[in-house]
C-alpha cells in the first residue's frame, strides 16, 4: 500500500474509535441519569466492569445501526413518510434492546420506553461526532456523502461526464425579496454566486420573469415542468361541464392537470430523460419521484414509493432525531412568534393557531430535509436533471408577511440547504449546474375581510339580493405545505371543503378565492354567462362589485364585445382596446392586458373574474383568503419571481424581450438541458461510452 492509503485507513480507524468512545461515554452518562437504564447487576459492579459493558453495548448498537438499519428502512418504504418518521424512534430503540441482549457481559437492562430515548440520543451524538471529525477531511466527507446513495448507484450503469442540472425552486420568493435578502447578507451562498460584496467574480446571473394572471404554484409549475398553463385560470375554479371544483393542490386535480398538459404538448415534460421530481405538484415526466402530489392519489406501488427521498434520509437514524428536534423547535418558534405578534397588536395579522404551527414545522423542517436529502441522492448517482420545490418560505410568508423577520429567518436556513447542495456537487460523479428559481412572489397587504368586515362571497351575495350571513366563512389558504402533509400521510383529498358541496339552490353563485383573485360562477347555467345575461338576472351585481373600493377590476364575457374589463364609475373597456385604453388595468403595469386576454380565452374561465384593488405606492393588495402575504392575481411583487442561473448557460432573455410566462421559462430550461448535447441517459454496463458517444435522449 502507498503511504496515502495507510494514512486514510489510519484516519478512518481513528474516527471510528473516537465515535465508539464518545458513544460509550454517552451511554454511561445516560445510565447515570435515567433510572430505568442500568449497566450493572443488582449487586453492583466495579467501574471497570461497567465501562466494559457500556463499550460493548455501544459497539453492538453501532454495528446494528450500520448493518441492520438500512435493511429495516428499505422494508418500510411503502409506509407513509410521517409514519415512517415516528417508527424510526421505536425501531431504533428496538436495536438498542437487541444490542444489550447481545452484550457478552450479561449486564445491561433498559425499559422499552427508555430505550427509545437512549437510542435517539446515542444516534444523534454518534452522527454529530462523525460529521464533526469528517469536516476537516475532504475525502472522509466525500465518502460520507457517497454512502447516502451507494446502493442505488451500484444498481445504475455509469453516468456520462456531461453536466447535469439541478433546479431548486424556492416557492414564493419574489425577485424583490431575493435582492433585499442578498443585500442584507441573509443569503451568503446566493450572494457569493452573484459576487455581492466580497469582490469575487460572479458565477450566476439574476433575472426576473413575469407570471401569467394566475400567479400561483399550480399554473407556474405546470408551465415550467410541462410547458403549458392553458386553462388554469386560478388556484381553484369551478368547471361547469363536470360540476367539480378543481384545486391545484388536490392530488386528483393535479393528476388531471398534468394529463391535460401532456396531451396538449405531446411531451412527457422537462424531466422526461433520466430526471427526478422532488416535492412538486407535478412530475415533469420524471421516473424518480418523491412527495409529488400528482401521483399521491394512485395506489401504492413501485412508481410512487418515494424510495429515493425516504431511503436516503431515514437510512441514517440520526436524521430522524435531528428532524424531530428541529420540528419541535419550529413549533415552539411559531407559537412564540405568533404570541409576540398578538401581544404587540401587529397589523396586518391573521390567525395562526390550531394545526398551523405543525403545518409550518412540516414545511420548514420535514419537507425541506426529505427533499434536500433526495436531491443529494440524485446528484450522487448522477441523474441528468433534478427539479425540487422547497415550500418553507411561501408557507411562513402567507401568515407572517413576505418581508417579515419570520420569513427572513426561513430564507437564511434555505440558503444553508443551497450551500449543502453546492458542496455535494463537488463530489458528484458528474459536474452539476445549479439553477435556483421561484414560481411566483408574494404581495403584502391585509385581507379583504379585515378591511371591510365581509368576504368576497358576502359581497357577491349582497349584489345578488341573497341573504348575507353575519359570520363570514373562512377560506382555505391553499398553501402547498398542506398538500405535502396530506401526501406524506397518504390522505390524498383534504377533508372539509376541497370538493364542492352544492348550494341549497343551484341558482346561487359559487365564489372561490385564489389569493387576491376571486372567481364567481353560476352552476345552473351550463355555459359561461355574458354580461348581458348577468345583468338580466342580477342587475345590481356587477355594479356592486366594480364600484367597491376593495375591487380593482372585473373580467366578464360580453355578447357585444367578446370580453370586457369593468371598473369603478361605469368603466367598461373591450379587451381589444385595452392597449390603447387600459382603464382599470393601468395601475397593474405592462403585461396586464395580455394576461387578462389570455385568461379570457380559457374554456373554464369563471363567469366573473375579480381582481382585488392594488396600491402601486406600497405594493399592497387585498387577499380574499386569510393571508397577509398572498399571490394568485395581478398586483405587485407576486407576479415577479426570479431566475438565478450559472453564467456558463446562455442568457435566458438575450433578445431584449422580457421573460414572460411559465411556458416561456419552460422553453428556456429545456434549452439549457440540451446545451451540452441533451439530457444524458446512463449507458448499459455492457456498452462502452467511447463506442457510442452520441447515445442520448432529446
Amino acid at each position: 500500500m502507498r503511504g496515502g492509503q495507510w494514512r486514510r485507513i489510519a484516519s478512518q480507524v481513528g474516527r471510528s474509535v473516537t465515535v465508539w468512545a464518545v458513544s460509550t461515554l454517552t451511554m454511561l452518562v445516560l445510565a447515570g441519569i435515567l433510572p430505568d437504564f442500568q449497566l450493572q447487576s443488582a449487586d453492583g459492579d466495579s467501574a471497570t466492569r461497567i465501562a466494559v459493558t457500556a463499550a460493548l453495548g455501544a459497539g453492538a448498537f453501532g454495528v446494528l445501526s450500520a448493518v441492520v438499519w438500512p435493511v429495516l428502512v428499505r422494508l418500510l418504504l411503502l409506509v407513509p413518510a410521517l409514519v415512517l418518521g415516528l417508527l424510526v424512534f421505536f425501531l431504533n430503540g428496538s436495536l438498542l434492546l437487541v444490542a444489550l441482549r447481545l452484550n457478552p457481559t450479561g449486564r445491561g437492562a433498559v425499559a422499552p420506553e427508555t430505550a427509545v430515548i437512549v437510542a435517539a440520543v446515542m444516534s444523534a451524538v454518534a452522527s454529530a461526532t462523525g460529521a464533526a471529525l469528517a469536516v476537516r477531511d475532504d475525502d472522509a466527507y466525500r465518502r460520507r456523502l457517497y454512502r447516502l446513495a451507494d446502493r442505488r448507484r451500484r444498481s445504475r450503469p455509469p453516468c456520462p461526464a456531461t453536466p447535469g442540472t439541478v433546479f431548486i425552486q424556492l416557492d414564493g420568493v419574489g425577485h424583490d425579496v431575493l435582492t433585499e435578502a442578498v443585500g442584507n447578507a441573509l443569503l451568503p451562498t446566493v450572494g457569493r454566486w452573484l459576487g455581492a460584496g466580497d469582490g469575487r467574480a460572479p458565477t450566476h446571473r439574476l433575472t426576473s420573469w413575469h407570471t401569467d394572471w394566475s400567479s400561483q404554484t399550480g399554473a407556474s409549475q405546470l408551465g415550467i415542468l410541462h410547458g403549458s398553463t392553458y386553462d388554469v385560470p386560478a388556484f381553484r375554479w369551478y368547471e361547469k361541464d363536470t360540476r367539480e371544483v378543481m384545486v391545484c393542490n388536490r392530488p386528483t386535480s393535479a393528476a388531471e392537470l398534468q394529463r391535460r398538459a401532456v396531451v396538449r404538448t405531446g411531451d412527457r415534460g422537462l424531466l422526461g430523460a433520466d430526471g427526478a421530481s422532488r416535492g412538486n405538484l407535478f412530475s415533469g415526466g420524471a421516473d424518480e419521484q418523491a412527495l409529488v402530489l400528482s401521483i399521491a392519489a394512485r395506489r401504492r406501488g413501485r412508481e410512487n414509493r418515494s424510495r429515493a427521498g425516504y431511503f436516503a434520509y431515514f437510512s441514517d437514524p440520526a436524521n430522524a432525531v435531528r428532524t424531530a428536534l428541529s420540528f419541535c423547535a419550529e413549533v415552539g418558534r411559531e407559537i412564540g412568534q405568533s404570541t409576540r405578534a398578538r401581544i404587540r397588536k401587529q397589523r396586518p395579522r391573521v390567525g395562526r393557531g390550531g394545526l398551523y404551527p405543525f403545518v409550518r414545522a412540516f414545511a420548514t423542517v420535514v419537507e425541506r430535509d426529505v427533499v434536500v436529502a433526495a436531491v443529494v441522492g440524485d446528484m450522487l448517482v448522477g441523474r441528468a436533471a433534478v427539479y425540487a420545490d422547497l415550500v418553507a418560505y411561501d408557507e411562513v410568508a402567507h401568515h407572517s408577511g413576505p418581508h417579515s423577520q419570520d420569513a427572513a429567518k426561513v430564507l437564511h436556513r434555505l440558503d444553508r440547504s443551497l450551500a449543502l447542495i453546492e458542496k455535494v456537487a463537488e463530489h458528484a460523479p458528474r459536474p452539476y449546474r445549479i439553477v435556483v428559481l421561484s414560481d411566483h412572489g408574494q404581495s403584502p397587504g391585509e385581507t379583504f375581510r379585515a378591511r371591510y368586515g365581509l368576504t368576497l362571497g358576502d359581497l357577491v351575495r349582497a349584489g345578488c339580493g341573497l341573504h348575507v350571513p353575519r359570520r363570514a366563512e373562512r377560506t382555505h389558504s391553499g398553501a402547498e405545505a398542506r398538500a405535502a402533509v396530506r401526501a406524506a400521510l397518504r390522505r390524498p383529498v383534504e377533508e372539509g371543503g376541497e370538493r364542492h358541496r352544492p348550494a341549497r339552490r343551484r341558482s346561487e353563485p359559487i365564489v372561490l378565492a385564489s389569493g387576491n383573485l376571486g372567481l364567481v360562477s353560476f352552476p345552473d347555467v351550463p355555459h359561461r354567462m355574458t354580461k348581458e345575461e348577468i345583468d338580466a338576472r342580477h342587475p345590481a351585481l356587477l355594479g356592486t362589485l366594480a364600484n367597491h373600493p376593495g375591487i380593482g377590476f372585473l373580467l366578464v364575457r360580453s355578447a357585444e364585445h367578446g370580453g370586457v374589463v369593468l371598473g369603478a364609475y361605469g368603466a367598461e373597456i373591450p379587451l381589444d382596446r385595452l392597449d390603447d385604453e387600459p382603464g382599470p388595468l393601468a395601475r397593474f403595469g405592462p403585461g396586464a392586458a395580455d394576461a387578462v386576454r389570455r385568461t379570457h380565452s380559457f374554456p373554464h374561465t369563471a363567469d366573473i373574474m375579480v381582481n382585488s384593488a392594488y396600491d402601486p405606492a406600497d405594493g399592497e393588495v387585498l387577499a380574499f383568503e386569510e393571508q397577509i402575504g398572498s399571490h394568485g392575481g395581478l398586483g405587485g411583487a407576486q407576479a415577479r419571481p426570479f431566475l438565478l442561473s450559472p453564467l456558463v448557460l446562455s442568457a435566458p432573455a438575450d433578445d431584449g424581450r422580457p421573460l414572460a410566462g411559465a411556458e416561456h421559462l419552460h422553453r428556456v430550461l429545456r434549452g439549457w438541458l440540451h446545451e451540452s448535447g441533451g439530457p444524458q441517459v446512463p449507458l448499459p454496463a455492457a456498452e462502452s461510452p467511447a463506442a457510442e458517444p452520441d447515445r442520448r435522449v432529446a
